[in-house]
């Protein structure tokens, strides 16, 4: 059973000195005021992950209320079931509470959210709901935002949890609700779907992304000037457009009238009926978008993500000699003289990068020490793991929590499960169990 969380001091490490500067101009690896911190650390508990307040969101990652709020505006966020596409990293924590860029996936969403207005998130789960509310029950406080959990006994597809979760979404005030997948990552403009969905006067909004190749997904066929959905067309042989649902939705409560407590997919199901009314609207998504819910996915998301904090924050992103493109590092992280670090890295609270080390494309998740002179590129190196000196990953290796590599190994794709000691090279994709 994890355990609750707890409020409790910051502790100030000391260990390698960095000439590569963090955000606030500071070394990596030198003591931070720890009465301005609130954090997050991960604490085992029967081989498992468990969780603890410690040292990690610093007060510019909470982001404060704005002084215009809608009234009542309330969100549900998909969170969904087992996360087996993004194994081993969910064998530890429900998907949603994976890191992604430092935080867990689902806080990205949950400020976002508070940031337009709304004040009350539920979450639809069918998985671990005790883990995931005792995470986010200090959140709420901080964040000054209610979350509360709609469980399902038994899966209900995307549409069966509004239906669930309809008392907790219904009330006086007859706003307007969102709804979004916890996979999705993006620069989330809710704020510009709010004022699209009160302009067009339909019954509900859908934000919907550009792809390449739209023949591998549901293609949203629209009036281009009105936004008006005409028809959905999956996985079409021949063009019929480009734009596809990206998994965040503005509805009218009236919707919920249309959902039955039952599994049903308001993609296939709910959404075509409403189009075929003339009542749904898509507006086309700005900036970037990502589906994180497998490892590709999770390391072409990253990129993207830093891709935006250059643009609209640079302030967040790491500077120095030995950075390269877009690297986001936290500030209690150290790293060693001589590395190369970047592009497109994250490197989580109490990391320790020895020296000689090269870092690209790949997430290092809380508390991992990279030894010496090893080489990390296109991988996810889970909490607590140690990569030996000299050992190289790449290749969408993914290492899971608390797992040792051992110095001078090679892994071309290997995939880890927790808790596991690599002496031996992994010299094609494999699981190991």
């Amino acid at each position: 059973m994890y355990q609750s969380l707890s409020l409790c001091t910051s502790i100030i490490r000391e260990g390698f000195c960095s000439r590569v500067k963090a955000p606030n101009n500071q070394s990596f690896g030198a003591p931070s005021q720890p009465s301005a911190s609130l954090s997050l650390q991960f604490k085992r508990n029967r081989g498992k992950l468990g969780f603890n307040f410690l040292s990690t969101y610093s007060k510019q990652s909470i982001i404060s209320s704005p002084k215009k709020k809608l009234s009542n505006m309330k969100a549900l966020i998909l969170v969904g079931g087992f996360g087996t596409r993004l194994r081993p990293l969910t064998l530890s924590v429900p998907k949603p509470l994976v890191d992604f860029g430092n935080k867990p996936m689902i806080l990205h969403q949950i400020e976002a959210l508070k940031a337009i207005g709304v004040t009350e998130v539920v979450l639809a789960i069918n998985y671990q709901p005790e883990v995931m509310l005792n995470f986010l029950k200090d959140f709420e406080t901080k964040l000054g935002i209610k979350i509360s959990c709609s469980q399902e006994t038994e899966p209900l597809g995307t549409a069966g949890p509004l239906a669930l979760a309809r008392d907790k979404l219904i009330d006086e005030s007859g706003e307007p609700f969102f709804v979004l997948n916890s996979d999705v990552i993006s620069e989330y403009p809710l704020k510009q779907m709010i004022a699209f969905h009160k302009s067009h006067g339909g019954e509900a909004s859908i934000m919907v992304t550009k792809v390449d190749e739209p023949s591998k997904y549901g293609v949203v066929v629209m009036e281009e000037s009105t936004g008006q959905v005409e028809r959905f067309v999956e996985k079409p042989k021949v063009f019929v457009g480009n734009k596809i649902n990206a998994g965040i939705y503005l509805l009218n409560p009236s919707v919920l009238d249309r959902i039955e407590l039952k599994p049903t997919s308001i993609e296939k199901e709910t959404f075509p009926k409403i189009a075929s009314e003339k009542l749904l609207y898509a507006m086309v998504l700005p900036g970037f978008w990502m589906d994180i819910g497998q490892p590709k996915d999770y390391i072409t998301g990253l990129r993207l993500y830093l891709d935006s904090l250059r643009k609209n924050e640079p302030s967040k992103l790491a500077t120095g000699p030995h950075i390269v493109g877009n690297v986001l590092v936290d500030e209690s992280a150290k790293i060693g003289e001589g590395c190369l670090i970047g592009p497109d890295v994250a490197i989580g609270p109490g990391c320790v990068v020895e020296s000689g080390v090269r870092l690209s494309r790949c997430t290092v998740m809380r508390g991992v020490r990279i030894k010496k002179h090893a080489c990390i590129s296109s991988s996810i190196i889970g909490w607590h793991s140690t990569v030996g000196q000299w050992a190289r990953a790449e290749n969408m290796t993914i290492l899971g929590e608390d797992v040792h590599v051992c110095d001078e190994v090679y892994s071309n794709g290997g995939v880890v499960l927790p808790h596991k000691e690599i002496k031996a090279s992994i010299l094609k994709p494999e699981i190991v169990m």
